[in-house]
């Protein structure tokens, strides 16, 4: 079993930025695919962002494409998400996720059910 620690979440101003941190322990977590999710108050949770083992292949939603980047250190069994140009729409609680293979394609790296180990979630929250 994994076990997954998201860090980094804050208030920040529109328009600033924020790095994420997941950290795994126990079973190690480089050879699957990470992915961040997130859900706002009232909504459904959504795909953000995932890459695989090697870091050769990463997806994003759409709309955070061109402002968050993702990447991964296996040495240090830790992910990150990095988000600039944050906007009030991204407010929400930031999930980090373990898949159960060791490759997703882009299109599948968005649905959760490929997804089998879960943090407890960070705030970010982002003021106008």
């Amino acid at each position: 079993q994994v076990q997954l620690v998201e860090s980094g979440g804050g208030l920040v101003q529109a328009g600033g930025s924020l790095r994420l941190s997941c950290t795994a322990s126990g079973r190690t977590f480089g050879s699957d695919v990470m992915g961040w999710f997130r859900q706002a108050p009232g909504k459904e949770r959504e795909f953000v962002a995932a890459i695989t083992r090697s870091g050769g292949t990463t997806g994003y939603a759409d709309s955070v494409k061109g402002r968050f980047t993702i990447s991964r250190d296996n040495a240090k069994n830790t992910v990150y998400l990095q988000m600039n140009s944050l906007k009030p729409e991204d407010t929400a609680v930031y999930y980090c996720a373990k898949a159960r293979t060791m490759f997703l394609t882009k299109e599948a790296m968005g649905d959760a059910s490929f997804f089998g180990s879960w943090g407890q979630g960070t705030q970010v929250t982002v003021s106008s």
